[in-house]
């Protein structure tokens, strides 16, 4: 019997080395959790024409919108562990989700293999130009001589954004209001009109507000200034250090956990080389994100160090999907 189960499982590790030899031999497919034309889906769109020449196979994306990213994620980690069906995500359906959903069909880091981080969103602290202040400083001061009358927006309860707003209640007893939106569009629409005092969004949505006076740029959610507003300081520059200020809004790429050592490795290398090419730069800068292209390891450290952040943050906001 011994015997046999060595046979056995020497078979089943020929089989694995001689899958991934072969890897890719058909279609790969991107699974997104997100509707055609968002920004999620036009990263995946741009890195799987840029992947798939470099592994010799069309990639797909498949959308699948809805349940908060359940629905593309267990597509993921129900398909078989073969480097064919990869999940490219933002970080909400990994980290917010399981936090706010009872009975998630997934544990990520049971469930997920890290490929690599593709990018980060440039998120910004912003107000509108009737709300009188230049800095953060400023801003806070504000906010607490008009407590109980300032309002902020955010694209949906358990964001970033509105746990940011969550926080800051919470730490100096601003007593602001929040109001949810179905999208950073309509959150600026209504900054502009004057209607909410602040917000965090990305550079993509609301840079060309800023540049147009319309809305003014206080802090960037993020260790980094970005080229676009070198005069606008960090996060922690401007005062505020702690972690539950630093943006966990990355775009990943993940793989069923069992997938070969030897797939993922070449979609990490299609993938990294993907990332730092000239022309995908290009195609991240114009959507206001910043490539990153980094080893799985350094992929889950980053995970590691956000999830736990975000958990805390979303029970002290009292936050719930159900």
């Amino acid at each position: 019997m011994r015997m046999k189960s060595l046979i056995a499982m020497a078979v089943m590790a020929w089989s694995a080395a001689c899958g991934a030899q072969s890897y890719p031999s058909r279609p790969i497919t991107f699974v997104v959790p997100g509707p055609p034309g968002g920004a999620t889906d036009t990263v995946a769109r741009a890195l799987a024409e840029d992947m798939g020449k470099r592994l010799g196979q069309t990639i797909i994306v498949d959308n699948k919108p809805g349940g908060a990213g359940v629905i593309a994620v267990q597509a993921v980690t129900r398909a078989a562990p073969d480097g064919y069906t990869i999940l490219l995500t933002h970080s909400a359906p990994l980290i917010n989700t399981p936090h706010m959903y009872r009975n998630v069909p997934y544990d990520v880091r049971r469930d997920l293999a890290f490929i690599t981080e593709v990018s980060l969103a440039k998120l910004l602290l912003v107000v509108n130009r009737d709300v009188p202040v230049k800095n953060v400083q400023q801003f806070l001061d504000w906010a607490a001589k008009n407590k109980g009358k300032v309002s902020f927006g955010s694209y949906g309860v358990g964001t970033f954004p509105h746990l940011v707003g969550a926080h800051l209640n919470q730490e100096r007893g601003l007593d602001m209001a929040h109001v949810a939106y179905k999208g950073e569009a309509p959150m600026a629409q209504d900054m502009i009109a004057g209607n909410i005092a602040w917000a965090i969004g990305s550079m993509g949505t609301l840079g060309p507000h800023i540049k147009s006076g319309r809305l003014t740029a206080l802090a960037v959610m993020d260790d980094k200034r970005i080229k676009e507003l070198p005069d606008v300081p960090t996060i922690a520059e401007a005062g505020l250090k702690g972690q539950e200020m630093r943006s966990p809004g990355w775009l990943g790429l993940l793989a069923r956990s069992g997938t070969p050592a030897a797939v993922l490795s070449q979609l990490e290398t299609a993938a990294r080389a993907s990332i730092q090419s000239p022309a995908m730069r290009e195609r991240l800068d114009a959507l206001g994100m910043t490539p990153v292209g980094n080893s799985p390891a350094e992929f889950r450290r980053e995970f590691e160090a956000t999830e736990p952040v975000i958990a805390r943050m979303i029970k002290a906001s009292g936050a719930t999907a159900e």
